[in-house]
């Protein structure tokens, strides 16, 4: 069998999604009642070591897959830049080498994705996107899990992103090939979305519709995302807020989507930028949901790059 990686979703494809989303529907609830670190019953990864690679800061990513990983039966081994010789310029494609050695696995949260491409390309073993600057499959098989488990379709989906194109985003748009949904993004007159994620999406037969109105976007939406405007160390943020404030999800935007819609964020969230309080804290929000099932998301993501899935 070729090397699976996981660097973008389209590395795994639609039906391969949908295999997850099936068999982390069915480990969860099989869980039912569990203390959180016992391994699943038949503990498919045993004797299984994941390398997990932090250049950024992380609380659900480095949680979720330390706990992924244990219920499957393996074993965790966590690495931060500031602590390995990463930190003091050591080459990734040694460090993959070096890694690849060591572990059966390797996850890496970083800032550049062209660094996760050539830890691929060295390492030997399946490599997984935590996130980059350009993607985050990992926490869009998440947000698929969440919205399926609360009784939507995907095909046919009408989801509605509000603010910053960003790496979630090209993600999302991604999905929407893949699953055969729409997304409409509400961004300002300059926030434009990655157009090979965009052209490759709608080739695909996903609807991608991109407005300057925040209520276009929503209007009529089965699904309402936004994330955090500024990321650490971004510059002009005092300016980008006042751009993106228009785009803000809060209880009037909220009404012009469908009275049974959700609202998904990431995390984590700057509650009274691209959020309100009522809307994050309320009925509609379903965003500790989806923290949550970053776990049983990650579980199906390793099990599909060892071939025991899809």
């Amino acid at each position: 069998m070729a090397l699976r990686h996981f660097l973008d979703l389209s590395d795994a494809g639609g039906d391969a999604i949908a295999a997850m989303l099936s068999d982390a529907l069915h480990r969860k609830s099989a869980r039912t009642g569990w203390p959180k670190a016992q391994p699943d019953a038949d503990a498919p990864l045993a004797g299984r070591v994941l390398a997990m690679v932090f250049e950024k800061n992380s609380t659900r990513t480095r949680v979720s897959f330390d706990i992924a990983i244990r219920q499957l039966g393996g074993v965790p081994l966590i690495l931060d830049a500031g602590t390995s010789q990463l930190g003091r310029g050591e080459s990734i494609a040694d460090t993959a080498r070096v890694l690849g050695r060591m572990a059966d696995a390797i996850m890496v949260r970083t800032d550049d994705h062209a660094k996760v491409e050539e830890m691929a390309r060295h390492a030997g073993v399946p490599v997984i996107n935590g996130l980059t600057d350009r993607s985050h499959p990992c926490q869009i098989v998440a947000d698929l899990l969440t919205i399926v488990e609360h009784g939507k379709a995907l095909p046919g989906l009408q989801m509605a992103w509000l603010g910053d194109c960003n790496n979630v985003m090209n993600s999302l748009v991604e999905a929407a090939g893949l699953m055969k949904f729409a997304i409409r993004i509400g961004t300002p007159a300059g926030y434009v979305p990655d157009a090979a994620y965009v052209e490759t999406a709608r080739a695909r037969g996903g609807t991608v519709t991109v407005t300057h109105q925040a209520s276009e976007a929503a209007a009529d939406a089965d699904i309402v995302v936004t994330d955090t405007w500024i990321s650490m160390g971004q510059a002009h943020a005092q300016d980008k807020l006042a751009e993106l404030a228009p785009y803000q999800v809060n209880a009037a935007l909220m009404a012009k989507a469908k009275r049974n819609a959700l609202f998904l964020h990431c995390l984590p969230a700057h509650v009274g930028d691209e959020v309100t309080a009522d809307v994050f804290e309320g009925p509609q929000s379903v965003v500790f949901c989806e923290a949550e099932n970053r776990i049983h998301a990650q579980k199906s993501i390793l099990l599909w790059c060892f071939g025991l899935l899809g």
